[in-house]
């Protein structure tokens, strides 16, 4: 009996997709959509901590830890989206940021009475 052997060689190349939609260029950062993320108290704690803490930070430091990671990345996706924050892949986690100085030259002063509003 004759033996069949056969050998293979395949390449597979696949394009992994972003894990994440980018933040909105400048030019299309939309007041109604950055008033509209920052309607919500959750969203408006998570900005606060942010400009506090003037670098990234990772999600679960930046709000209650009774809120469900669903509901958590929810929030940061509504963010992101309106060009609020910018977030970043470090490792498996997220790093994010308040995009302040992209955000006060397209609307000056915004943050500024957003933050104050706030108090401490």
């Amino acid at each position: 009996m004759a033996t069949l052997t056969l050998k293979l060689k395949a390449t597979l190349s696949v394009r992994a997709k972003p894990r994440l939609p980018p933040e909105p260029l400048l030019e299309a950062m939309e007041l109604t959509s950055v008033l509209q993320a920052l309607s919500d108290p959750v969203r408006l704690k998570i900005v606060q901590k942010l400009a506090l803490e003037r670098r990234g930070v990772a999600c679960g430091q930046c709000a209650c830890p009774s809120i469900p990671k669903s509901t958590l990345a929810h929030h940061f996706k509504v963010l992101r989206l309106a060009g609020l924050i910018r977030s970043t892949e470090v490792g498996t986690a997220l790093n994010n940021e308040l995009r302040e100085t992209e955000i006060n030259a397209r609307f000056p002063g915004l943050l500024t009475v957003v933050l104050q509003s706030l108090g401490p």
